[in-house]
C-alpha cells in the first residue's frame, strides 16, 4: 500500500480486512436483522432531572447518525448509553443483537467492534502520538504490520507526522484532539461512537479532512457511525441520518431531505432546526437589534 501523503480527495484505502473483521454483510448482523445499535424505552436520570425519556432507536449498518440538539438536552448521554459507560435506569440497549452490560462475555464482544470517543478522552501524557496507536491497534487485535502502516497514513493525513515522535503532553489542544480521532480510526472498528469529534480545537485542515474521512465511509458503507454535534453546519455534509433530540425525547428523525419535508423549509440544516427547536430565535434576534438601536 502506497504510504506517501494522500489528498485531501483520495483517502487512503481503508484495510480489506474491515468488513471480514466485522463479519457480517452490509444487510445483516449477528441477530439476523439490519440493525447494529437497538435502543428500546431507555430512560436516564441525573438525580432527579430526566435526561433521557423512553428514547427507541435503531441505527442501521452503514449509517452515519448525527445527534443534534440544544445544550443540556441528552446529546452526549444518549451516546454515553449507546457506549455501555452509562447503564440506562429502565429500557434497554442492543449492539448486533448482544445486551449491552447484560454479560461479562457479551460485553467484551461488543467493545471489541465498538469504539467510543468521548469529547475530552484521556490520552497518555508520557507516550508518543505513534505509540498510542499502535497500542489502541493492539487492544483491537489488528495485525502489528498493518497497525504500523496505518499510523503512519494516519498521522500524515491529520498533519502529524512531525509530532509523532515526541509525547503527546506537547500537543497543543488541536493536535490532541487529532491524534484522539486517529486512534479511534486505527481501531478498525466497524462501530463508532463520536461525542463531538469536529469541537476540541480542530483547525480548518483538520475539519476538512475529517469530513472527508466520514464521507468516504458512508459511501462505503463499511462503518456504522453515530456522532454527536452542537453545530449542524460542520456535520450537514457528513450525516446521512439526524437524530433530534430536546427536553430528553427525540423530536425528529430522517435524513436533511426528510427533515425539510416536515418542517416545509428547504434551506440548511440550521434552517431546518430552526424551525423545529428554535422558532422563536428570529423573533428575539429582531427584538434584541431593536432595543439595541434606541
Amino acid at each position: 500500500m502506497n504510504t506517501s501523503r494522500a489528498g485531501r480527495d483520495e483517502l487512503p484505502e481503508p484495510n480489506p480486512s474491515l468488513a471480514r473483521r466485522a463479519g457480517i454483510s452490509s444487510q445483516s448482523n449477528l441477530s439476523g436483522t439490519a440493525f447494529v445499535i437497538e435502543l428500546h424505552e431507555v430512560t436516564q436520570h441525573y438525580g432527579v432531572r430526566p435526561i433521557l425519556r423512553s428514547v427507541s432507536l435503531t441505527i442501521r449498518r452503514g449509517e452515519v447518525a448525527v445527534i443534534l440538539g440544544p445544550n443540556g438536552m441528552g446529546k452526549s448521554t444518549l451516546l454515553g448509553v449507546m457506549a455501555g459507560v452509562l447503564p440506562p435506569l429502565r429500557g434497554s440497549v442492543h449492539v448486533d443483537g448482544m445486551l449491552r452490560r447484560g454479560s461479562a462475555d457479551e460485553e467484551l464482544a461488543i467493545r471489541r467492534r465498538c469504539v467510543y470517543l468521548p469529547d475530552q478522552p484521556w490520552l497518555p501524557a508520557k507516550q508518543t502520538g505513534r505509540e498510542f496507536l499502535l497500542a489502541v491497534a493492539g487492544l483491537y487485535d489488528v495485525d502489528a504490520e498493518r497497525s504500523m502502516e496505518h499510523a503512519d497514513q494516519l498521522l500524515d493525513l491529520f498533519d502529524l507526522a512531525e509530532q509523532g515522535g515526541g509525547p503527546i503532553r506537547g500537543y497543543s489542544a488541536g493536535q490532541k484532539k487529532k491524534i484522539a480521532l486517529c486512534s479511534a480510526l486505527i481501531s478498525e472498528a466497524p462501530i463508532l461512537l463520536l461525542d463531538e469529534p469536529f469541537s476540541g480545537g480542530l483547525d480548518p485542515s483538520g475539519l476538512l479532512t475529517l469530513k472527508k474521512v466520514f464521507q468516504h465511509y458512508a459511501r462505503r458503507k463499511e462503518l456504522t457511525i453515530v456522532m454527536t454535534s452542537p453545530v449542524p453546519e460542520l456535520v450537514e455534509e457528513v450525516a446521512t441520518r439526524i437524530i433530534i433530540i430536546q427536553d430528553g425525547r427525540i423530536l425528529a428523525d430522517g435524513s436533511l431531505d426528510a427533515l425539510q419535508l416536515l418542517t416545509g423549509c428547504r434551506g440548511s440544516l440550521g434552517d431546518v432546526l430552526e424551525r423545529l427547536i428554535f422558532p422563536d430565535t428570529t423573533r428575539k434576534l429582531a427584538e434584541y437589534f431593536q432595543d439595541f438601536k434606541r
